[in-house]
């Protein structure tokens, strides 16, 4: 069917006309668009929408209603903290990308040589009597 757009129609009294056209002159939108505005937003927010008045708007975060994005105080021993475990674990990265590095080395030196000899190897193929402290 398509989407329809409907009229609606209203009765306000004087004074709230002269308000609702001083906002829109304020916004320099006309004044069907205030009240498309303040529709579309009651349709996105399901009916949960009050209208508050800027000024006021600093007061709502007493208690009356949480302030979005929500505001906490933290203290500064958790700052600390935090910015104290962020350098141990730079610190801890740097580290292991040197032990890594060290480990690989160790590896090319394994590498480029052309034979490993081990020590239990050279006892056996010994001749020599063979003594054992004990």
């Amino acid at each position: 069917m398509g989407n329809k757009n409907k009229t609606i129609s209203f009765r306000v009294n004087e004074d709230a006309f002269e308000t609702l056209r001083e906002i829109a002159e304020e916004r320099d939108i006309s004044l069907s668009a205030v009240f498309r505005d303040y529709v579309d937003t009651l349709v996105a927010h399901d009916g949960q929408v009050r209208i508050v008045p800027e000024h006021e708007l600093d007061g709502l975060d007493d208690g009356d209603e949480p302030s979005f994005p929500p505001k906490i105080e933290v203290p500064k021993s958790f700052v600390r903290e935090h910015e104290r475990l962020e350098l141990e674990a730079d610190h801890l990265r740097e580290q292991l990308e040197e032990y890594k590095r060290y480990v690989t080395h160790l590896r090319e030196q394994l590498d480029d040589e052309e034979e490993v000899i081990f020590l239990e190897d050279l006892d056996e193929e010994s001749d020599e009597p063979q003594f054992r402290l004990g």
